[in-house]
Protein backbone atom coordinates (compact mmCIF):
# COMPACT_ATOMS: atom_id res chain seq x y z
CA UNK A 1 0.00 0.00 0.00
CA UNK A 2 1.11 3.50 -0.63
CA UNK A 3 1.61 5.82 1.98
CA UNK A 4 0.17 9.17 1.81
CA UNK A 5 2.54 12.19 0.92
CA UNK A 6 2.49 14.65 4.43
CA UNK A 7 0.45 17.50 4.31
CA UNK A 8 2.51 20.88 4.38
CA UNK A 9 1.05 24.34 4.96
CA UNK A 10 2.36 27.18 3.26
CA UNK A 11 1.34 30.69 4.42
CA UNK A 12 2.87 34.15 3.07
CA UNK A 13 5.43 35.72 5.14
CA UNK A 14 4.73 38.42 7.66
CA UNK A 15 6.18 40.39 10.27
CA UNK A 16 2.99 40.49 12.14
CA UNK A 17 3.37 38.62 15.29
CA UNK A 18 -0.24 37.90 15.35
CA UNK A 19 -0.80 36.07 11.97
CA UNK A 20 1.74 34.23 12.69
CA UNK A 21 0.90 32.94 16.12
CA UNK A 22 -2.59 32.50 14.27
CA UNK A 23 -0.95 30.34 11.51
CA UNK A 24 1.31 28.73 13.89
CA UNK A 25 -1.97 27.29 16.37
CA UNK A 26 -3.92 26.43 13.32
CA UNK A 27 -1.38 24.17 11.97
CA UNK A 28 -0.58 22.35 15.41
CA UNK A 29 -4.45 21.85 15.80
CA UNK A 30 -4.74 20.49 12.75
CA UNK A 31 -2.07 18.25 13.08
CA UNK A 32 -3.12 17.33 16.71
CA UNK A 33 -6.67 16.72 14.86
CA UNK A 34 -4.97 14.20 12.33
CA UNK A 35 -2.60 11.72 14.29
CA UNK A 36 -2.49 9.36 11.72
CA UNK A 37 -1.06 11.91 8.97
CA UNK A 38 2.48 14.20 9.54
CA UNK A 39 1.76 17.41 8.94
CA UNK A 40 3.80 20.60 9.66
CA UNK A 41 3.66 24.73 8.55
CA UNK A 42 5.39 27.69 7.60
CA UNK A 43 5.68 30.94 6.25
CA UNK A 44 7.75 31.98 2.98
CA UNK A 45 9.88 34.89 3.26
CA UNK A 46 12.04 36.06 5.75
CA UNK A 47 10.73 35.65 9.72
CA UNK A 48 9.35 33.50 11.98
CA UNK A 49 7.88 30.22 11.40
CA UNK A 50 9.97 29.53 8.10
CA UNK A 51 8.60 26.68 5.44
CA UNK A 52 12.42 25.57 5.37
CA UNK A 53 11.70 24.46 9.18
CA UNK A 54 8.40 22.84 8.74
CA UNK A 55 10.10 20.82 5.48
CA UNK A 56 13.39 19.91 7.47
CA UNK A 57 11.53 18.82 10.51
CA UNK A 58 9.31 16.37 8.37
CA UNK A 59 12.11 15.17 6.66
CA UNK A 60 13.60 13.81 9.62
CA UNK A 61 10.97 11.65 9.95
CA UNK A 62 11.56 10.11 7.15
CA UNK A 63 9.30 12.27 4.97
CA UNK A 64 10.41 12.30 1.02
CA UNK A 65 6.72 13.31 -0.69
CA UNK A 66 4.76 16.37 -0.01
CA UNK A 67 1.50 17.56 -0.74
CA UNK A 68 2.00 21.34 -0.25
CA UNK A 69 -1.55 23.34 0.66
CA UNK A 70 -1.18 27.44 0.70
CA UNK A 71 -3.16 28.92 3.21
CA UNK A 72 -4.09 32.02 1.16
CA UNK A 73 -7.47 33.05 0.44
CA UNK A 74 -6.75 34.77 -3.19
CA UNK A 75 -3.61 33.25 -5.72
CA UNK A 76 -1.31 36.56 -6.10
CA UNK A 77 1.68 36.24 -8.17
CA UNK A 78 3.94 37.56 -5.64
CA UNK A 79 2.68 34.53 -3.23
CA UNK A 80 2.86 31.86 -6.06
CA UNK A 81 6.36 32.94 -6.53
CA UNK A 82 8.03 33.03 -3.50
CA UNK A 83 6.19 29.52 -2.26
CA UNK A 84 7.83 28.16 -6.17
CA UNK A 85 10.94 29.80 -4.84
CA UNK A 86 10.82 28.10 -1.66
CA UNK A 87 9.81 24.64 -2.74
CA UNK A 88 12.65 25.06 -5.51
CA UNK A 89 14.79 25.75 -2.58
CA UNK A 90 14.19 22.63 -0.71
CA UNK A 91 14.26 20.41 -3.43
CA UNK A 92 17.77 20.86 -4.28
CA UNK A 93 18.61 20.65 -0.66
CA UNK A 94 16.72 17.54 -1.14
CA UNK A 95 17.05 15.94 -4.76
CA UNK A 96 15.26 12.79 -3.51
CA UNK A 97 11.84 14.80 -1.88
CA UNK A 98 8.80 15.74 -4.32
CA UNK A 99 6.22 18.34 -3.79
CA UNK A 100 2.55 18.99 -5.13
CA UNK A 101 0.92 21.84 -4.90
CA UNK A 102 -2.93 22.58 -4.22
CA UNK A 103 -4.93 25.48 -5.04
CA UNK A 104 -5.55 28.54 -3.06
CA UNK A 105 -8.74 28.04 -0.80
CA UNK A 106 -11.27 30.92 -1.64
CA UNK A 107 -13.79 31.26 -2.33
CA UNK A 108 -15.01 27.87 -1.39
CA UNK A 109 -18.70 27.10 -0.15
CA UNK A 110 -16.87 26.14 3.30
CA UNK A 111 -15.33 29.59 3.11
CA UNK A 112 -18.72 31.12 2.66
CA UNK A 113 -20.03 29.72 4.72
CA UNK A 114 -17.44 30.86 7.40
CA UNK A 115 -18.16 34.33 6.20
CA UNK A 116 -21.44 34.19 6.70
CA UNK A 117 -21.67 33.01 10.12
CA UNK A 118 -19.35 36.20 10.93
CA UNK A 119 -21.85 38.15 9.37
CA UNK A 120 -24.50 37.29 11.39
CA UNK A 121 -22.35 37.46 14.71
CA UNK A 122 -21.76 41.16 13.55
CA UNK A 123 -25.40 41.37 13.33
CA UNK A 124 -25.83 40.00 17.04
CA UNK A 125 -28.62 39.30 19.16
CA UNK A 126 -30.99 41.90 17.75
CA UNK A 127 -34.83 41.10 16.81
CA UNK A 128 -34.53 39.32 13.74
CA UNK A 129 -37.56 39.65 10.72
CA UNK A 130 -37.31 38.08 7.97
CA UNK A 131 -36.27 41.94 6.30
CA UNK A 132 -33.39 42.59 8.93
CA UNK A 133 -30.62 40.69 5.93
CA UNK A 134 -32.72 42.50 3.28
CA UNK A 135 -31.85 46.12 5.47
CA UNK A 136 -28.23 45.36 5.79
CA UNK A 137 -25.17 45.94 2.81
CA UNK A 138 -21.70 43.98 3.23
CA UNK A 139 -18.77 45.58 2.33
CA UNK A 140 -16.15 42.94 1.73
CA UNK A 141 -12.40 44.11 2.22
CA UNK A 142 -9.34 42.29 1.04
CA UNK A 143 -6.08 43.63 1.68
CA UNK A 144 -5.56 44.77 -2.02
CA UNK A 145 -2.91 44.04 -4.70
CA UNK A 146 -1.23 45.63 -7.32
CA UNK A 147 -2.18 42.23 -9.22
CA UNK A 148 -5.47 43.24 -11.05
CA UNK A 149 -5.99 39.18 -11.00
CA UNK A 150 -5.90 39.07 -6.95
CA UNK A 151 -8.26 42.10 -6.91
CA UNK A 152 -10.93 40.41 -9.21
CA UNK A 153 -11.17 37.23 -6.67
CA UNK A 154 -12.33 39.45 -4.27
CA UNK A 155 -15.21 41.16 -6.17
CA UNK A 156 -15.53 37.41 -7.51
CA UNK A 157 -16.28 36.37 -3.35
CA UNK A 158 -18.36 39.18 -3.46
CA UNK A 159 -20.69 37.80 -5.98
CA UNK A 160 -20.88 34.55 -4.63
CA UNK A 161 -21.66 35.78 -1.07
CA UNK A 162 -24.61 37.67 -2.23
CA UNK A 163 -26.06 34.95 -4.22
CA UNK A 164 -28.79 33.81 -2.54
CA UNK A 165 -28.58 34.55 0.73
CA UNK A 166 -30.85 37.90 1.41
CA UNK A 167 -28.66 41.08 1.83
CA UNK A 168 -29.68 43.98 -0.03
CA UNK A 169 -25.97 43.90 -1.80
CA UNK A 170 -22.61 43.12 -1.34
CA UNK A 171 -19.84 45.57 -2.13
CA UNK A 172 -16.02 45.47 -2.47
CA UNK A 173 -13.29 47.64 -1.00
CA UNK A 174 -9.32 47.46 -0.40
CA UNK A 175 -7.32 48.28 2.56
CA UNK A 176 -4.27 49.47 0.20
CA UNK A 177 -3.14 49.29 -3.06
CA UNK A 178 -6.25 49.00 -4.89
CA UNK A 179 -9.30 50.97 -5.51
CA UNK A 180 -11.93 51.90 -3.96
CA UNK A 181 -10.50 51.69 -0.26
CA UNK A 182 -12.86 51.20 3.00
CA UNK A 183 -14.32 54.91 2.80
CA UNK A 184 -15.11 54.79 -0.78
CA UNK A 185 -16.61 51.81 -0.44
CA UNK A 186 -18.57 53.04 2.36
CA UNK A 187 -19.33 56.04 0.58
CA UNK A 188 -20.94 53.68 -2.25
CA UNK A 189 -22.76 51.40 0.07
CA UNK A 190 -24.77 54.94 1.37
CA UNK A 191 -24.93 56.06 -2.40
CA UNK A 192 -26.93 52.72 -2.82
CA UNK A 193 -29.51 53.82 0.05
CA UNK A 194 -27.70 51.15 2.94
CA UNK A 195 -28.39 51.88 6.25
CA UNK A 196 -26.89 49.40 8.07
CA UNK A 197 -23.58 48.13 6.92
CA UNK A 198 -21.18 45.10 7.86
CA UNK A 199 -17.80 45.59 7.24
CA UNK A 200 -16.68 41.87 6.19
CA UNK A 201 -12.77 41.36 6.59
CA UNK A 202 -11.57 39.01 3.62
CA UNK A 203 -8.74 37.46 5.22
CA UNK A 204 -8.17 34.68 7.19
CA UNK A 205 -6.20 36.10 10.60
CA UNK A 206 -6.75 39.11 12.69
CA UNK A 207 -3.51 41.85 12.07
CA UNK A 208 -2.00 45.04 10.01
CA UNK A 209 -4.84 44.58 7.87
CA UNK A 210 -7.62 44.46 9.77
CA UNK A 211 -6.36 47.02 12.03
CA UNK A 212 -6.19 49.19 9.09
CA UNK A 213 -9.76 48.28 7.84
CA UNK A 214 -11.09 49.22 11.74
CA UNK A 215 -9.56 52.61 11.89
CA UNK A 216 -10.50 53.49 8.25
CA UNK A 217 -14.65 52.79 9.14
CA UNK A 218 -14.34 53.96 12.69
CA UNK A 219 -13.13 57.73 10.97
CA UNK A 220 -15.95 57.17 8.24
CA UNK A 221 -18.47 56.00 10.54
CA UNK A 222 -18.23 59.36 13.17
CA UNK A 223 -18.18 61.37 9.48
CA UNK A 224 -22.16 59.36 8.75
CA UNK A 225 -23.73 59.16 12.30
CA UNK A 226 -27.47 58.38 10.83
CA UNK A 227 -25.55 55.20 8.73
CA UNK A 228 -24.95 51.82 11.51
CA UNK A 229 -21.35 50.77 10.63
CA UNK A 230 -20.56 47.38 12.31
CA UNK A 231 -17.49 45.63 11.86
CA UNK A 232 -17.50 41.21 11.70
CA UNK A 233 -14.37 39.37 12.65
CA UNK A 234 -11.80 37.64 10.41
CA UNK A 235 -12.76 33.82 9.39
CA UNK A 236 -10.39 32.61 11.50
CA UNK A 237 -9.11 29.24 12.46
CA UNK A 238 -12.62 27.70 12.35
CA UNK A 239 -13.89 24.33 11.83
CA UNK A 240 -14.34 25.27 8.02
CA UNK A 241 -11.04 26.33 7.45
CA UNK A 242 -9.41 23.11 8.91
CA UNK A 243 -12.51 21.26 6.87
CA UNK A 244 -11.36 22.90 3.63
CA UNK A 245 -7.29 22.55 3.80
CA UNK A 246 -7.89 18.36 4.19
CA UNK A 247 -9.87 18.41 1.30
CA UNK A 248 -7.43 20.73 -0.63
CA UNK A 249 -4.68 17.79 0.70
CA UNK A 250 -7.21 15.07 -0.38
CA UNK A 251 -7.11 17.09 -4.07
CA UNK A 252 -3.51 16.54 -4.35
CA UNK A 253 -2.65 13.38 -2.45
CA UNK A 254 -4.82 11.53 -4.39
CA UNK A 255 -3.70 12.67 -7.34
CA UNK A 256 -0.23 11.66 -6.65
CA UNK A 257 -1.18 8.69 -4.93
CA UNK A 258 -3.15 7.67 -9.17
CA UNK A 259 0.19 8.63 -10.81
CA UNK A 260 2.20 6.89 -8.95
CA UNK A 261 -0.22 3.88 -9.19
CA UNK A 262 -0.35 4.10 -12.81
CA UNK A 263 3.07 4.47 -13.04
CA UNK A 264 3.87 1.23 -10.99
CA UNK A 265 0.73 -0.55 -13.52
CA UNK A 266 2.80 0.70 -16.09
CA UNK A 267 5.84 -0.75 -15.18
CA UNK A 268 4.38 -3.81 -13.98
CA UNK A 269 2.83 -4.02 -18.17
CA UNK A 270 6.09 -3.30 -19.97
CA UNK A 271 7.83 -6.07 -17.80
CA UNK A 272 5.19 -8.61 -19.17
CA UNK A 273 5.12 -7.58 -22.54
CA UNK A 274 9.11 -7.68 -22.47
CA UNK A 275 8.47 -11.10 -20.63
CA UNK A 276 6.23 -11.79 -23.78
CA UNK A 277 9.02 -11.15 -26.60
CA UNK A 278 11.18 -13.17 -24.80
CA UNK A 279 13.10 -9.43 -23.56
CA UNK A 280 14.59 -8.92 -20.26
CA UNK A 281 12.52 -6.56 -17.81
CA UNK A 282 13.27 -2.62 -19.21
CA UNK A 283 14.83 -3.65 -22.57
CA UNK A 284 12.97 -2.97 -25.60
CA UNK A 285 12.64 -5.54 -27.88
CA UNK A 286 13.33 -5.87 -31.57
CA UNK A 287 10.23 -4.80 -32.38
CA UNK A 288 9.94 -1.55 -30.76
CA UNK A 289 13.33 -0.36 -31.45
CA UNK A 290 12.75 -0.66 -35.35
CA UNK A 291 9.66 1.28 -34.43
CA UNK A 292 11.21 4.10 -32.61
CA UNK A 293 8.61 3.40 -29.71
CA UNK A 294 9.61 5.32 -26.53
CA UNK A 295 10.30 2.63 -23.99
CA UNK A 296 10.94 4.17 -20.03
CA UNK A 297 13.83 2.37 -18.37
CA UNK A 298 13.52 3.11 -14.63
Amino acid sequence: MTTPPALLIAGIGTRDERRTDAFRDFVRELGAHNPGLPVAGGLTGQGRFPLGDAVAGLAEEGVTRFAVVPLTLIPTERAEQDLTAALDRELELRPGSSFVRARPLGPHPRLLTMLERRLDEALGDRPRSPSDRAETTVLLVGSGSVFPEANAEVHRAARLLWEGRGFAGVETAFVSLAAPDVASGLDRCALLGARRVVLLPYFLFAGVSLDRAQQQAEGWSLAHPDIELLIADVPGPAEELAKLVMERYREVAGEQLTEEAAGKAGDEAKEQAGDAAGCPAGVPSQESRRAGSPVDVR
